[in-house]
């Protein structure tokens, strides 16, 4: 008997539960902390565009080569181990990140980085999906929702300390602490087994798990359009000042984290297929407000609704895979969340090129058909 289907005491306690919450917190918390030093490393290190768009493209790769990985270990290890393991190599990376100038020094952090995120994203849903099935309820969204509450309070928090004065090494190790301590408080319960122990290291995804990472592709393509171009958007097209660029992402970014915090009560009520239904056709429509309606708080409801859209649809996801029976638990969350990842790093420069051969609102447009794309699937998904 795999471990998956052992009788799940620890992974339906509430133990279990707050430390899958503050795994995702600490995800998402470490993520945002590197964002506010992109700037100060390109400085630093008196990076060109170019390269700095390379180095950057090192955390991605760095994700998805340490996902298949991640999943078999998680698999013979346990999640504990692997959460544990990935969470102190996070912890080490980031100040060096916050000391480094050479170039190659840097990118080897930055690969190894990345791959801290990567593990720690892949063992993470799978305790997730292992305490929600030890459950009675959907308790993904809720997850995920932790995530992006750690991302805000990461992005504020090393903003905060950073405007103050700090050095960057100095409030890299607050943020450190900071995540150690948090740690400490979930290891003791998170699950010391994995899932299915049957499964290859390295597998390409097929069936039911090739399409839902398809649509983890296209969603994480819209978030990473939002972080990128929204900005552009709102300056280039709607002529807002370009010290409030940032409110674009930031209307997106709150309405998806309430979206997610909710999200668990919303598919209890309706069942996932109609959340991927009505979920896939606003975030559309929230797009369609921001590009047709010319005004720029019409660009931020838009883009609130396309937040507010896309907020429960990958938690609907990761507990659809975790359902199907064409793969292994253990290389299918990785195959999935790798798809994803690879949305949001060919995403936007994808759509720089279509913008580039047209305009930007033509190249956003294209998004409102994959999205409907993704609400039309929940008919596949209700099968």
């Amino acid at each position: 008997m795999s471990s998956f289907t052992a009788p799940d005491t620890l992974a339906a306690s509430p133990q279990g539960r707050l430390s899958t919450r503050i795994a995702f917190f600490i995800a998402g918390f470490a993520m945002a902390s590197w964002a506010p030093l992109v700037p100060l490393v390109k400085a630093r290190a008196h990076l060109a565009d170019g390269t700095l768009g390379l180095l950057l493209l090192g955390l991605g790769c760095g994700s998805i080569i340490a996902m298949p990985l991640a999943g078999y270990l998680t698999a013979r290890l346990g999640c504990k181990r692997v959460i544990l393991g990935a969470g102190l190599l996070i912890c080490l990376m980031l100040p060096l990140l916050a000391s480094l100038s050479s170039v190659p020094w840097l990118a080897a952090a930055v690969l190894l980085f990345g791959a801290g995120m990567g593990s720690l994203d892949c063992a993470m849903n799978i305790q997730a999906l292992m305490v929600e099935r030890a459950g009675d309820k959907p308790r993904m969204s809720g997850f995920h929702g932790l995530f992006s509450l750690g991302g805000i309070v990461g992005a504020v928090g090393m903003t905060a300390l950073l405007s103050l004065g700090l050095a960057p090494l100095w409030a890299v190790l607050c943020v450190v602490v900071l995540t150690l301590a948090v740690m400490t408080k979930a290891v003791p319960h998170l699950l010391p087994y994995g899932n299915e122990r049957d499964g290859p290291l390295f597998a390409v995804p097929h069936g039911i798990v090739l399409f839902l990472g398809v649509l983890c592709f296209i969603v994480f393509l819209a978030e990473g359009a939002m972080l990128d171009w929204s900005g552009v958007f709102l300056v280039s097209w709607r002529h807002l000042e370009p010290a409030y660029a940032g409110l674009g992402y930031a209307a997106f970014a709150a309405a998806m984290t309430l979206g997610r915090l909710l999200g668990d009560a919303v598919i209890s009520r309706l069942g996932g297929v109609r959340v991927v239904l009505y979920g896939g056709s606003c975030a559309a429509l929230g797009l369609l407000v921001a590009l047709l309606i010319p005004f720029w708080p019409a660009a931020l409801l838009g883009f609130a609704l396309l937040g507010a859209g896309c907020s429960n649809l990958v938690p609907v996801f990761y507990s659809a895979v975790s359902r199907q029976t064409e793969m292994p638990q253990s290389t299918a969350v990785p195959a999935m969340t790798s798809l994803g990842y690879a949305g949001i790093l060919v995403g936007p420069a994808a759509i720089g090129g279509v913008a580039h051969l047209s305009n930007l609102p033509i190249a956003l447009g294209m998004l409102i058909v994959a999205l409907l794309f993704v609400a039309l699937s929940s008919r596949r998904l209700g099968r």
